[in-house]
């Protein structure tokens, strides 16, 4: 009675295996049937209701010979219904060759870094060397070198993204100057572009991180207008040979005397006057702290904020556009401002 069932069994399994439609269906007769709680399997607990050896031995072989058969059936199916599956998917993902191929996306520079490279390509034309500086620096590089007095509200952690009493990011580009001067001695004619932090308010005008050129130059007899003629080659090459210039006093530890400088030209806000960035005579004790003669050598440097210039050539009302990566506003400059 114990052997019929066990062949009825089998007989039942070797016929679901011949139905089973699929590899994943072929699964679930396995485990039915020879898995570790399947029905055939589970037979092998009879062994301990019988007395017999022999008896034993018989029964056991007839269970592992019909799990061995029903074991074969099934991998014998699996692999010709893998090979119906694997003709199906292939149909099924098949590709037409002959059809025309889908367009690649073409990616575009983003705005601010096609600005960068008109300003790299200006003032590598009139003789400046382009450095790169860290973003995360010194405090002496940011501020001691640069002449800040102790009590400058600059300094302040509410300007400042402090890493610990020693480092900071950046908050200007001209922290760059004196790690050149501790190296390198003049004539210097050297600018950086890159990004910047600050601890503000986040508004229309105002970001955390915004991106600035520092450049100077440091030589022989260099008097201011030796900066207004520069000043005037660069916004000449870069808004177009109808540009004026403006020059108002201003302060700023790191130089003296200390200006503001504006440009005018008829394409940009319809001749108004637009403030571009902060200019002067390299201060004499930054100079003197690093070694460097004043009564021979002089400085001037100029900075500006890159943003501006695409906001004012776009009329790009929300400096904060710039940064937050949205495609639908970015795929509109796919060519550097064309400002001359």
């Amino acid at each position: 009675m114990v052997h019929e069932n066990v062949d009825n069994l089998r007989l039942d399994a070797l016929s679901e295996v011949a139905a089973a439609t699929s590899t994943a269906a072929l699964k679930e007769v396995e485990a039915k049937f020879i898995g570790k709680n399947g029905s055939v399997s589970g037979l092998m607990k009879l062994l301990g209701q019988m007395k017999d050896p022999e008896e034993k031995k018989a029964f056991g072989k007839i269970v592992n010979d019909s799990k061995a058969e029903i074991a074969a059936a099934i991998e014998a199916r699996s692999a010709s219904l893998k090979d119906e599956e694997l003709a199906i998917q292939f149909a099924e993902e098949s590709i037409d060759i002959t059809m025309p191929g889908r367009r690649p996306r073409v990616g575009y520079e983003h705005i601010l870094q096609q600005t960068t490279n008109k300003i790299k390509r200006i003032l590598g034309s009139l003789g400046f060397e382009y450095l790169e500086g860290p973003e995360l620096e010194d405090f002496k590089y940011n501020f001691d070198a640069l002449n800040y007095p102790p009590d400058h509200p600059a300094m302040d952690d509410q300007d400042t993204f402090y890493i610990d009493d020693d480092h900071l990011l950046r908050t200007q580009c001209t922290a760059l100057q004196g790690r050149v001067f501790q190296t390198r001695k003049p004539p210097l004619r050297c600018f950086t572009v890159g990004r910047t932090y600050r601890n503000e308010a986040v508004d229309s005008t105002h970001n955390h991180t915004f991106h600035q050129v520092d450049c100077f130059m440091v030589d022989e007899g260099v008097s201011m207008a030796h900066l207004k003629g520069t000043l005037g080659a660069f916004a000449r090459a870069m808004f177009g040979p109808e540009v004026n210039i403006r020059f108002r006093p201003d302060f700023f530890p790191f130089v003296e005397p200390g200006v503001d400088y504006a440009i005018s030209t008829p394409k940009l806000k319809g001749g108004a006057w637009v403030e571009l960035g902060g200019a002067g005579l390299i201060h004499p004790n930054i100079l003197e702290a690093h070694g460097i003669d004043t009564k021979k050598y002089t400085g001037f440097a100029f900075g500006l904020g890159v943003e501006r210039i695409p906001m004012m050539a776009y009329g790009v009302p929300d400096l904060r556009y710039f940064l937050e990566n949205d495609l639908r506003f970015l795929q509109q400059f796919r060519h550097e401002p064309d400002l001359g």
